[in-house]
C-alpha cells in the first residue's frame, strides 16, 4: 500500500512510501482510508513540539474510510461500512489511563495518511449517511472534544457557552451546543469569521482585537452572570480572561495551547468562583459515538474550509501552522493514484 512518512520533525520531511498491506487479527478490521483531517496536534508532531512522537511515522491522527476486511470475532461491522477511525487506538470506553491516553495514531502509532489502516473494531464508529468522507474525517478529535466539553458542563436548553476562535473544535462546539438548546458567543479577530459563526448558529460575536477585554463583553452579554462554559482553545494568553468570563460554578474546558502552555493563574479566582477547570485529551471511541449520534440526529454538517490532495500535504500543514486564515477544518483526500 501507499502511505506518507514524516521522516523527521520538519514540514519539509514528508515522503511518499510503499508499505506492506496490514492483516487483521482477532477483533480487528482493515479500513481503506478515504480522507483525513488536520488538528494542531498534527502540526505539533510535525514540528517536534509534541512529546513521544516516533519518527519516521505515518502522520495525521484523524481519518475515515471503508471497512474492507474483518478479522475473526468481529460481528458489529461488515465490509462496506463507512467509518471514522478513532485516534486513541486503545481507548474504547471508560475513563482514561496513562496507557490509553498516550497511545495515539499519528504520534506513536501509524496515522491516517495511508491507503489501508488496521484498527480494533471497538475503536471505529459508523458514519452518518449524510456525511462525505472528508466530513467524516473531521469527527474523531474535534467532535469528540467539543461533545465532551458540553457534557462536562452539563450544557442544555438555556445554557450559555463561549467559544474562543473559529477553528475546528470551536465550530463543532457551536453546532453541537445549539443542538443541545444552548446560546453561544464566539470570539474572533475577523468580522468575516464572526459572520460565518452566526450563520452556523452562534448568537453573538466578539471581535477580540476591537474589544481586547472580551471577558467583560461576555459578562455584559450574560447580564453580569458569566457563561456556563468557556471552551478554552488558546492557552496562556487567554486563560485569565476565561476565568473571568465563566460564571460562579461554571466550567473552563481547556484544550489548546496556541498561545503557549504555561501561564500564571490566580488560584483565588478559581476558589472564590468555584470554577471547574477541566483538561481534556480527546476522549474514548464511545464518546465519539455519542457525538456522532447527535450529529446524525440533527444532520449537522461539519465545516471544511479547504481540502488538499496527498501531494500537497506540506502546504496543508503549513496553512494550519500559520493559523488565522481558515474557518473550521482542513481536510485531505487520500487518493494515492
Amino acid at each position: 500500500m501507499h502511505a506518507i512518512h514524516l521522516t523527521a520533525p520538519s514540514l519539509d520531511a514528508f515522503r511518499r512510501v510503499v508499505l506492506p498491506d496490514p492483516e487483521p487479527g482477532r477483533g480487528e478490521v482493515v479500513v481503506r482510508m478515504k480522507a483525513a483531517s488536520l488538528n494542531f496536534i498534527d502540526v505539533a508532531v510535525a514540528t517536534g513540539r509534541y512529546p513521544g512522537a516516533c519518527y519516521p511515522l505515518v502522520p495525521i491522527a484523524d481519518g475515515a474510510g471503508e471497512v474492507v476486511v474483518i478479522g475473526d470475532g468481529v460481528d458489529t461491522l461488515v465490509p462496506g461500512d463507512r467509518v471514522a477511525v478513532h485516534p486513541k487506538a486503545l481507548w474504547a470506553a471508560g475513563r482514561p489511563s496513562q496507557r490509553t491516553g498516550r497511545t495515539m495514531r499519528g504520534v506513536n502509532l501509524p496515522g491516517a495518511a495511508r491507503e489501508l489502516a488496521i484498527a480494533s473494531a471497538d475503536t471505529v464508529v459508523k458514519l452518518p449517511p449524510h456525511l462525505s468522507w472528508e466530513q467524516g474525517a473531521t469527527l474523531p478529535i474535534t467532535a469528540t472534544t467539543a461533545w465532551n466539553a458540553l457534557v462536562a458542563a452539563d450544557i442544555g436548553p438555556g445554557s450559555t457557552v463561549a467559544v474562543l476562535g473559529t477553528g475546528g473544535t470551536s465550530v463543532f462546539a457551536i453546532q453541537l451546543a445549539k443542538a443541545r438548546g444552548a446560546r453561544v458567543v464566539a470570539t474572533s479577530s475577523s468580522t468575516a469569521k464572526l459572520a460565518r459563526a452566526r450563520a452556523i448558529g452562534a448568537d453573538h460575536g466578539i471581535d477580540y482585537r476591537a474589544t481586547p477585554d472580551w471577558d467583560r463583553a461576555v459578562l455584559e452579554w450574560t447580564d453580569g452572570r458569566g457563561v456556563d462554559l468557556v471552551l478554552e482553545t488558546a492557552g496562556a494568553q487567554t486563560i485569565a480572561r476565561s476565568l473571568e468570563a465563566v460564571r460562579h460554578g461554571g466550567t473552563v474546558f481547556t484544550i489548546g495551547f496556541l498561545s503557549g502552555s504555561q501561564a500564571p493563574i490566580d488560584l483565588m479566582r478559581i476558589i472564590e468562583k468555584s470554577i471547574r477547570l477541566q483538561g481534556n485529551n480527546t476522549g474514548s471511541a464511545q464518546d465519539l459515538a455519542d457525538a456522532v449520534a447527535a450529529i446524525a440526529a440533527h444532520r449537522i454538517a461539519p465545516v471544511i474550509d479547504r481540502t488538499y490532495p496527498p501531494d500537497r500535504l506540506p502546504e496543508a500543514f503549513a496553512a494550519l501552522a500559520e493559523g488565522g486564515s481558515h474557518f473550521g477544518k482542513l481536510a485531505v483526500t487520500l487518493d494515492f493514484a
